[in-house]
């Protein structure tokens, strides 16, 4: 027996872990002195997995990362935003060598560092600039909101998340995260760059089979835009200090930290309005079922019905119907589910054949549509499959941000 507690705090309430964010002055456009590297520290090693990107083009910090031994410990990570460090060939990759060898040449507690980076593709680091920012790390600093700000890009707001476990015999341990995004996601394995911190005793023979179980059901289930990033990043360290552990503990904690980050990052997507549920049930197998419910989630069509409040639930129907999965006019029932003055209300528009749009309906289906959070629940009426995806409007918004993304 366990019990999981939500408590205020961030990654470096945790025992061992410390942050903060520096300023290196990346981007030409940002106010001078703005926080754009961060750091994660801990006084002990750490065991360490990561997820990353399925892009082909993976960054120089990805590339980087794996080039350590399989089973490596690390005890930092250093994170820049304003630039990707992507598609920047050899050339990003000994940038990151050079500012790994002055980290550890002026901190010699700091082994094996691990580099993270976010922002515009295709433009080199300035090493200098940031080589300049490492002066200012302070290994002592309980600073996580500071790093959490400093990494992020076109966030709105920083994302963080804080829990403790305490197990029948009284013991505890912590787990928490930071992390950025807003636009670039449909992870497909992970998305953008999440950082999870945990004093629990994790068996490193246990952390990839526990990450990716947990990025299944989180992670790999939202999109803002259906573009995945050059750097997506989860990345899980463990240093051990509670000396505490209980497999089916940790399981259901870290999946809470990643739900919590992943429903974040969906009601923070770029110029999002609202954020809805894409459930589909009743599919071949669950494997179509997300298939259909990916399909829904980037949709452009659907995307921007949601965000002009119009229930159009043919553009639903023809989604399903483009999705290549196994699907029947005759089977398949489309209903919206939403609060209407402070009632669950949910409505049938279309069923097995039989369309229910009246008036009436339409009204009920608008007034669900209008607010800011909602489900599109959709029967393909065929098997068992199911499967759940998180994802945004899309508007006007959106566009004048990454139209205007490198000025």
């Amino acid at each position: 027996m366990f019990t999981i507690t939500p408590i205020k705090g961030d990654i470096a309430s945790i025992n061992g872990f410390f942050a903060d964010g520096l300023s290196a002055n990346i981007s030409p456009t940002k106010p001078k002195n703005w926080s754009d590297v961060a750091f994660v520290y801990s006084d002990t090693m750490c065991e360490v997995e990561a997820i990353f990107t399925t892009n082909s083009f993976q960054a120089a910090a990805l590339v980087h990362y794996q080039t350590y031994p399989k089973d490596f410990q690390t005890n930092f990570v250093l994170i820049n935003s304003q630039n990707a460090n992507a598609m920047t060939g050899q050339t990003g990759l000994d940038n990151i060598k050079q500012i790994n060898k002055q980290l550890q040449t002026s901190y010699p507690n700091i082994k094996n560092p691990i580099f993270s980076s976010t922002g515009v593709i295709g433009v080199q680091l300035p090493v200098s600039n940031i080589l300049k920012s490492l002066d200012d790390i302070n290994l002592c600093a309980k600073n996580g909101d500071k790093a959490a700000k400093a990494i992020l890009t076109t966030d709105k707001y920083s994302k963080t998340t804080l829990y403790e476990v305490k197990l029948n015999d009284g013991k505890t341990f912590k787990i928490g995260a930071i992390a950025k995004g807003a636009g670039m996601i449909d992870p497909n394995m992970a998305t953008m760059l999440c950082f999870i911190c945990t004093d629990a005793k994790v068996p490193k023979s246990h952390m990839k089979k526990l990450l990716y179980y947990a990025n299944n059901t989180t992670f790999d289930t939202i999109s803002v835009d259906g573009d995945t990033s050059t750097n997506d990043t989860v990345m899980l360290l463990a240093n051990n200090k509670s000396g505490v552990y209980n497999q089916d503990a940790f399981k259901e904690v870290l999946k809470l930290v990643m739900q919590d980050i992943a429903l974040s990052m969906i009601s923070d997507g770029e110029g999002a309005t609202k954020y809805v549920v894409f459930e589909v049930i009743g599919a071949k197998d669950d494997n179509q079922a997300k298939i259909i419910a990916k399909k829904l989630s980037n949709s452009l069509l659907v995307k921007t019905a949601l965000f002009g409040g119009d229930p159009n639930w043919g553009r639903i129907a023809s989604t399903i119907g483009a999705s290549g999965c196994e699907v029947f006019e005759n089977s398949l029932s489309i209903s919206f589910v939403g609060v209407i003055n402070n009632k669950q209300t949910t409505i049938t528009v279309y069923d097995k054949g039989q369309i229910h749009f009246d008036n009436n309906i339409e009204l009920q289906a608008s007034n669900i549509f209008a607010t800011t959070n909602f489900k599109i629940s959709c029967d393909i009426g065929i098997g068992d499959g199911k499967y759940t995806a998180f994802g945004c409007d899309l508007g006007i918004e959106y566009v004048k941000i990454n139209s205007q993304y490198r000025s």
